[in-house]
């Protein structure tokens, strides 16, 4: 059977070195729907809601709350979920984000007021105080093993480079690949607090994200399309593990 990367027509042109990866697989790279069962996915979420049930997707993506469960040392500032509504009554500089439905820009808001008024109150949100990295990687990781990589920015500004020109490619590894309470298929971004000869400078999680919908930057795109595969694929394919992590339906299928 014909295995396709299905990919929404508006990412299709930005997506060219994970589609030739992809066609070097073996797969087929599409925007068209193709029989359930058979398709992957890399795209946006709004997108995926519309065809995921169509295509018979299994979309991995961590669990909302899991950024704020995470212990004190391991995210290096005070992070909280609320509801957009909570979020909006807030007062002085914080960042918000939407945990995975990406329904507004994650950034930061010099006050909950300039928040969105089009969305639901009971949005969820999560708030972290303003912080600044030395520089912050995107790390592919599959079943607890960091297979791609990439440095892509620093204090604050995009500055791609591969993961293993970096200095602290070793630490970010194993970093990474000890977080728990994660699919299976994830990457996640890690961040710097100081410069790489700083004795205080610590890693710390900038956050999680679905496979399926991060830019890899000047990760290995063959390697990084691995733990895409994994993240987005037939429903049937995946693992008793993951089920907890697979994002519901939004439309009938």
């Amino acid at each position: 059977m014909t295995r396709y990367l299905f990919v929404p027509p508006l990412v299709l042109p930005t997506v060219g070195p994970l589609a030739r990866a992809a066609v070097e697989r073996g797969l087929a790279v599409v925007s068209d729907l193709v029989p359930a069962g058979s398709a992957h996915y890399y795209g946006g979420p709004l997108f995926a809601d519309r065809v995921a049930g169509r295509l018979g997707l299994g979309l991995l993506e961590p669990a909302d709350d899991w950024l704020p469960g995470l212990p004190p040392e391991l995210v290096g500032r005070r992070i909280r979920a609320m509801t957009l509504d909570e979020a909006r009554a807030l007062s002085g500089r914080v960042f918000v984000k939407p945990p995975s439905a990406k329904s507004f820009p994650a950034r930061v808001y010099a006050h909950g007021a300039e928040l969105p008024v089009d969305l639901p109150d009971d949005t969820a949100v999560l708030v972290s105080e303003v912080v600044e990295f030395a520089a912050e990687f995107r790390l592919f990781v599959l079943e607890g093993e960091v297979r791609a990589g990439s440095r892509y920015a620093t204090w604050g500004r995009l500055d791609p480079a591969p993961l293993d020109s970096c200095s602290s490619a070793a630490p970010l590894r194993a970093f990474a690949a000890a977080l728990p309470g994660l699919p299976s298929a994830v990457v996640v971004d890690v961040g710097l607090t100081g410069p790489p000869d700083d004795p205080r400078a610590s890693l710390v999680v900038v956050e999680a994200n679905m496979a399926w919908f991060s830019q890899v930057y000047m990760s290995d795109p063959a390697r990084a399309l691995e733990v895409v595969l994994r993240a987005a694929g037939p429903i049937g394919s995946v693992c008793a593990a993951d089920r907890s992590f697979v994002r519901p339906y939004r439309t009938p299928v």
